[in-house]
C-alpha cells in the first residue's frame, strides 16, 4: 500500500497545541513547557505553522522573532527570525514536509515581521537536519560548546533573508 503524499502547510490553531507538544516530546530530546509553545504561537502565529496530512497534525515549526546583531553582516543589528524547533513524524519523513516547514515559515517571516536574516542551532551530529539547512542556504556559523543538556555541541548556522 502506497502512503498518501499529499499535505498542506498551514497555521497553527490554539486547539491544535496539545498535539504539537505531542509531536516535539515524541521526536526531540528539546522539550518545553506548554506554555513556551503558547506564547510563541500568541506572539508570532504567523511563523508558526503545522504540516496536515490525511486531517492529521504530521509536523511543525516553530519560530519567533528577535532584534540583534545580525550573523550574516557583521556589524550590523536587524530582525532575526529564529527557527527554535522543527519536527516531522518519522513515517512521514522524506517526502518534503521539513522542506516546506523551512519554506513557509521563512516567506512568512520575511513577508510579515520583515525579518533580516534566519537562525537556528542544530546538534553537530545531526547530520539529516544540517543537510537540509545547508540545501536552504544556511552556512555555519560557530559551533556552541556543550549547548544542549546532554553536553552535545550544537552548529548556529544562519541564512540572509535577501
Amino acid at each position: 500500500m502506497q502512503r498518501h503524499k499529499v499535505y498542506i502547510i498551514r497555521k497553527l490553531r490554539p486547539s491544535e497545541l496539545i498535539e504539537v507538544v505531542r509531536i516535539n516530546r515524541r521526536n526531540l530530546p528539546e522539550n518545553y513547557p506548554i506554555e513556551f509553545f503558547r506564547i510563541h504561537l500568541e506572539n508570532y502565529s504567523e511563523a508558526f505553522l503545522v504540516a496536515v496530512l490525511d486531517e492529521r497534525i504530521v509536523g511543525y515549526i516553530m519560530n519567533r522573532i528577535e532584534r540583534g546583531e545580525l550573523y550574516t553582516r557583521k556589524l550590523r543589528y536587524g530582525k532575526r527570525g529564529h527557527i527554535i524547533s522543527i519536527a516531522v513524524e518519522p513515517e512521514y519523513r522524506g517526502i518534503g514536509i521539513g522542506t516546506s516547514l523551512m519554506v513557509q515559515a521563512m516567506k512568512n517571516m520575511k513577508n510579515v515581521y520583515h525579518v533580516d536574516e534566519y537562525y537556528l542551532e542544530v546538534r553537530v551530529t545531526n547530520n539529516p537536519a544540517i543537510s537540509l539547512y545547508k540545501k536552504l542556504g544556511f552556512k555555519i556559523v560557530k559551533t556552541l560548546k556543550s549547548y544542549y543538556l546532554d553536553g552535545e555541541d550544537a552548529y548556529l548556522m544562519a541564512k540572509s533573508a535577501y
